[in-house]
C-alpha cells in the first residue's frame, strides 16, 4: 500500500545554520548578478568579440534582471575601451542637397565650431573696416578716376569733330546719338531738315552717318573700358578681402592639418567669402516702393559657414553606451528639423540632428525588442544599417507621398556599434526561425534563467540582496525568520524544493510588502509573521475570481462531491491563471461504458473543445486498456469520457489518470472513493509523470474540502513532484493533524487501490486476474461486453440466414407459377375463340 507523504516532506523550511546573521543590518553590499552564470558568459563574450553580426539578444522571463544585468556590464565595459570621434555636418558649397560630414577627435567637433564661429564674427568686422580704409578708397578711386579720364578723352574728340561738322551728341531713350544742330546749338528740327536742298541733305545724313558709327565705336570702347574696371575693381576687392582673410584660414588649416576634408572646407569657405563680399559690406537702405511700406531688412546669411556639432563625444569617458527607451526610427535615426517663415517649411543642414545610434556609435545601444517591434520602420531600418554598417538620414515617409518633395540627403556616417536586444524567449525564438537576417546579425543569446540550486551560497546571496534592497530604500531591517520565509517564498516562486526563483523583482516586491505590514504593526523588524501577511494580503487583492468559483462550488451551482463513492466518476485537478495569480480548480470527470464498438470517446473532441495533447492522453488511455486487457484475446466496448459543466477549451495530460481511473471504474462497477481528488499525466505503461502547478491544484482541492469540513479528504499526486511541493502552512498543519493527506504514486495502479480500497491484482500467466481485484472486475465485465456481442453476432447471422432461405423458398414458387399460369391462358384464349364462332 502507498505511503502517505509526511509533513517535512510538503515544504522545504530553510536553515541559515553557518550564517552569522541576526539583522539585515550592517551587511556587505551586493556585487554582480545572483544566479545567472550562463548569461553572464554569453554576455561577456559577446560585449568582448568585436566581428560583424554578433550582437547579443538577453532572453529570460520578466523579472530575471535582464536589463539591469545587461547594463551593469554594459557600462563596465564601454568604460574601458577609447571614446569614439565626433562628428559634425558642414555646408556643401558644391551641391548644398548633401551636406559633408567630418570626423574629429573627441572634443575637437565644438572646438571647429567656435574657430570657424569666431572667423565668421572677426571677418564681418574686419572687411567692412579694410574696404573703409583710405588704402582701398585711394586705390578704388585711381582705377576710377583712370576710367573716367579716358571715356573724358575719347568723348571730348568726338564732341569737338561733331560741332565743327554742325553735329553734336545727344542722350536719348535707345542712348547716345549723333543729331545736326543750327548755329545757336539747337537740334534741327524734323521741318528745318526737310527744308534744305538735296545736296545738303545728303550731305548731312553721310556726315552724321559717320559720326553715329564713331560714337557707337567709343561706346563699345568704353563699356570695354567699363567691364575692365569692374574686373579690376573686383580684383582689388579680392586682394583687400584676401589680406584680412587668408591668413586666419591659414590658422585654422595649421591647426587641421591632418583632416583632409576640413582643409578642402575651408578652401571653399574661402573662394565663397571672396565670391560674396557684399554680403559682409553694410546693407544700404533702399526706398519703400509706397510711403507706408517699410520692407525688412534683409541681412546676409552667414549659416553657411557654421558648424553643425552632430556627435560631441568631448565629456564622454569610454566608449558611449545609450539606453533606448522609445525606438521610434526619428528617435534611433535622427531627422531633420524645419523651421517655418512666412508659411512655408525650410531646412538647412544645421537643423540636421542626431538619432541614438549616432549617440552610441563607436560603442553600445540597448533596447527592449517589444519596443522596437511596436514602432514602424525601426526594426527594418536598424537590420540595414547593421547590414550595411552605415547609418543615413533619410525621411522615411517620402516613399507614400503622392509627389516627392525636394530634401537634404546628408552623407552617411560608417556604423561601428554593438547592439544588445532585451526581450522574452518568445519573442527571440519568433525572430530566430522567422527572419533569417536575424540570425545573421544577432549570434549571441544570452539566456537568463528563472531559477538556480538552493545552496547555502546562494541562500548567502539572498541574505544581501534583501539587505541591499532594504539600504537602498531605507527599509525596517529584517531578522533570520523573515529571512528565511523570503527565501522559502523563492523556492516557492521555483515550484522546487531544491530550487531558488531568480526573478528577483517579485522578491523585491515581497521585501517593500513585507517592510509595509511590519511597521504598520509597529515592530522595528520584519518577521517571518509580516512576509506571511504581505503573502496572503497579496493573494486576497487578486483571489476574486477564485473565491467566486468556489462561492459557486460550495452552492452546488459547480458539482463536486467531496465525500461518499460513485461509479464511473473521480474528481480531477486543473490551474487557472488570471494573469497575476494562478490557483487550482477541482472538477468532475466521469465516464460511461456500454456494449459496442466505439471504443473510447471523448466527448471534449467531439465537440471541438480538446486541444491535441488531451487528445493524445485519452488515445494513451485506450492503448493502456489494450495492453492490460486484450492481450490473450480482443475486448469490445463503447465508452465515453468528459470533463462535466466544462464551458471552454481543456488542453493538457494532467489529468490522464484521472480519466483512466473513472473509466475503469465505469466498466467495473467499482466505486470511486469522492474525498480524493487525482493529478498525474501516464505513459501507455502505467508509469506515472509528472505534472505543473502540483502545488496550486493541492491548495484549490484542499480551500474547498475545508470550507466543507476536512473529512479524510486528500490529493494523490505523481511521486516524481514531491520535490515540487512548497505548500502552505495551513496546507501542512492539516497533514500534521491527519485531516488530510496526500499521496505518492508512481503506478496508476497505486491511485486504483487509493480510490477502491481494493488491489488492482497482477495478470496471471492465462491473461486473467485474480478474483477479488479491481482488475478481476475490469476483466470480467469486458468478457460479458464480449460475449454480448458474439451472442448478438450469432443472432444477426441467424437472421441473415433466415432470411437467404426465404429468398431461395420465394423463388422457386416463382419458378413453378410460370408454366400453370400459360397453360390458364391458353384454355381462356381456346374459350373465347369458340364464343366468336356462335
Amino acid at each position: 500500500m502507498t505511503e502517505p507523504l509526511k509533513p517535512d516532506e510538503l515544504y522545504m523550511c530553510c536553515d541559515l545554520a553557518g550564517l552569522d546573521l541576526e539583522t539585515t543590518t550592517g551587511m556587505k553590499e551586493l556585487v554582480g548578478t545572483i544566479g545567472q552564470e550562463k548569461a553572464m558568459r554569453a554576455l561577456d563574450f559577446g560585449l568582448s568579440l568585436d566581428s560583424q553580426g554578433f550582437n547579443i539578444f538577453a532572453m529570460g522571463e520578466e523579472g530575471t534582471g535582464k536589463m539591469s544585468t545587461v547594463k551593469t556590464l554594459v557600462y563596465e565595459q564601454a568604460s574601458h575601451e577609447k571614446v569614439p570621434p565626433d562628428w559634425c555636418y558642414v555646408y556643401n558649397f558644391k551641391n548644398p542637397d548633401y551636406p559633408v560630414a567630418i570626423s574629429l577627435d573627441p572634443g575637437g567637433a565644438v572646438i571647429f565650431q567656435n574657430d570657424m564661429s569666431e572667423l565668421v564674427k572677426v571677418l564681418r568686422d574686419e572687411i567692412p573696416r579694410a574696404f573703409d580704409s583710405k588704402e582701398y578708397g585711394k586705390q578704388r578711386g585711381r582705377v576710377i578716376e583712370e576710367f573716367q579720364q579716358k571715356q573724358k578723352e575719347l568723348f571730348a574728340g568726338l564732341e569737338e569733330e561733331a560741332q565743327s561738322k554742325g553735329f553734336a551728341i545727344r542722350k536719348a531713350v535707345s542712348g547716345l546719338m549723333i543729331v545736326p544742330v543750327k548755329k545757336n546749338a539747337e537740334p534741327l528740327t524734323e521741318e528745318e531738315f526737310e527744308a534744305l536742298d538735296e545736296k545738303t541733305k545728303r550731305r548731312v545724313e553721310e556726315v552724321g552717318k559717320t559720326l553715329q558709327e564713331k560714337l557707337d565705336d567709343v561706346v563699345r570702347a568704353v563699356r570695354e573700358a567699363e567691364k575692365l574696371v569692374k574686373e579690376m575693381l573686383v580684383r582689388l576687392e579680392r586682394e583687400i578681402a584676401m589680406g584680412q582673410v587668408g591668413h586666419h584660414i591659414e590658422a585654422i588649416k595649421k591647426k587641421y592639418t591632418n583632416y583632409e576634408k576640413i582643409l578642402d572646407y575651408l578652401n571653399m569657405v574661402q573662394e565663397d567669402i571672396l565670391t560674396n563680399l557684399d554680403d559682409f559690406k553694410p546693407a544700404e537702405d533702399q526706398a519703400p516702393p509706397l510711403p507706408f511700406m517699410k520692407p525688412p531688412k534683409q541681412e546676409a546669411s552667414f549659416i553657411k559657414y557654421a558648424v553643425n556639432v552632430f556627435v560631441n563625444n568631448a565629456e564622454t569617458k569610454g566608449a558611449p553606451v545609450v539606453v533606448e527607451s522609445n525606438p521610434t526610427y526619428l528617435n534611433l535615426f535622427g531627422r531633420m528639423e524645419y523651421k517655418v517663415q512666412y508659411g512655408m517649411a525650410t531646412t538647412d543642414f544645421s537643423l540636421i540632428k542626431p538619432g541614438s545610434l549616432h549617440k552610441a556609435n563607436g560603442g553600445y545601444i540597448v533596447i527592449n525588442v517589444m519596443d522596437l517591434l511596436k514602432n514602424i520602420f525601426s526594426y527594418d531600418a536598424l537590420k540595414r544599417s547593421l547590414r550595411t554598417r552605415e547609418i543615413k538620414i533619410e525621411d522615411v515617409w517620402e516613399q507614400y507621398r503622392l509627389a516627392s518633395a525636394a530634401g537634404m540627403k546628408p552623407e552617411p556616417l560608417p556604423l561601428h556599434i554593438k547592439v544588445i536586444l532585451v526581450g522574452n524567449p518568445y519573442l527571440y525564438y519568433l525572430l530566430y526561425n522567422l527572419d533569417d537576417e536575424y540570425r545573421e546579425l544577432f549570434k549571441v543569446k544570452a539566456d537568463f534563467d528563472n531559477r538556480m540550486p538552493r545552496t547555502k551560497e546562494n541562500m548567502g546571496k539572498y541574505v544581501v540582496f534583501i539587505s541591499s534592497c532594504q539600504k537602498k530604500e531605507n527599509l525596517t531591517p529584517f531578522d533570520r525568520s523573515g529571512v528565511a520565509k523570503i527565501i522559502e517564498y523563492g523556492s516557492r516562486l521555483a515550484e522546487h524544493q531544491e530550487k531558488l526563483s531568480t526573478q528577483f523583482s517579485s522578491i523585491a516586491d515581497l521585501i517593500r510588502e513585507s517592510n509595509y505590514w511590519a511597521q504598520k504593526m509597529g515592530s522595528d523588524k520584519v518577521s517571518d509573521e509580516h512576509v506571511v501577511k504581505a503573502i496572503d494580503e497579496k493573494i486576497f487583492r487578486a483571489n476574486r475570481i477564485e473565491e467566486r468559483i468556489r462561492e459557486a462550488t460550495l452552492e452546488d451551482t459547480l458539482i463536486v462531491n467531496t465525500s461518499g463513492e460513485k461509479v464511473g466518476q473521480v474528481n480531477g485537478l486543473a490551474v487557472l491563471s488570471t494573469g497575476d495569480y494562478s490557483f487550482g480548480k477541482p472538477s468532475r470527470i466521469t465516464s460511461r461504458t456500454y456494449i459496442g464498438k466505439a471504443g473510447v470517446v471523448n466527448i471534449e473532441r467531439e465537440t471541438k473543445m480538446s486541444g491535441k495533447i488531451h487528445e493524445k492522453a485519452i488515445m494513451i488511455v485506450s492503448s493502456y486498456l489494450g495492453s492490460r486487457y486484450a492481450s490473450k484475446k480482443p475486448i469490445s466496448l463503447s465508452a465515453s469520457i468528459t470533463f462535466e459543466q466544462l464551458y471552454d477549451m481543456i488542453e493538457g495530460d494532467s489529468a490522464t489518470c484521472a480519466e483512466l481511473y473513472a473509466l475503469l471504474s465505469s466498466i467495473s462497477g467499482i466505486p470511486l472513493k469522492q474525498s480524493f481528488a487525482v493529478t498525474g499525466s501516464m505513459d501507455q505503461n502505467g508509469d506515472v509523470q509528472p505534472i505543473g502547478g502540483v502545488n496550486e491544484k493541492i491548495e484549490g482541492f484542499f480551500e474547498l474540502c475545508k470550507y466543507r469540513g476536512l473529512n479524510n479528504n486528500g490529493v494523490i499526486i505523481p511521486r516524481r513532484n514531491v520535490k515540487n511541493l512548497m505548500l502552505r502552512q495551513e496546507v501542512v498543519d492539516a497533514v500534521k493533524q491527519g485531516k488530510f493527506v496526500i499521496y505518492p504514486i508512481e503506478k496508476v495502479e497505486e491511485g486504483l487501490e487509493i480510490l477502491t480500497g481494493m488491489k488492482t491484482g497482477e495478470m496471471l500467466d492465462d491473461g486473467s486476474y485474480p478474483e477479488g481485484t479491481v482488475n478481476y472486475c475490469v476483466m470480467k465485465r469486458l468478457v460479458e461486453i464480449a460475449e454480448a456481442m458474439e451472442k448478438k453476432k450469432d443472432q444477426e447471422r441467424e437472421t441473415a440466414d433466415s432470411t437467404v432461405a426465404c429468398q431461395r423458398d420465394s423463388e422457386k414458387s416463382s419458378e413453378g407459377a410460370i408454366p400453370y399460369l400459360l397453360k390458364r391462358v391458353e384454355e381462356l384464349s381456346i374459350t373465347l375463340a369458340k364464343r366468336g364462332e356462335g
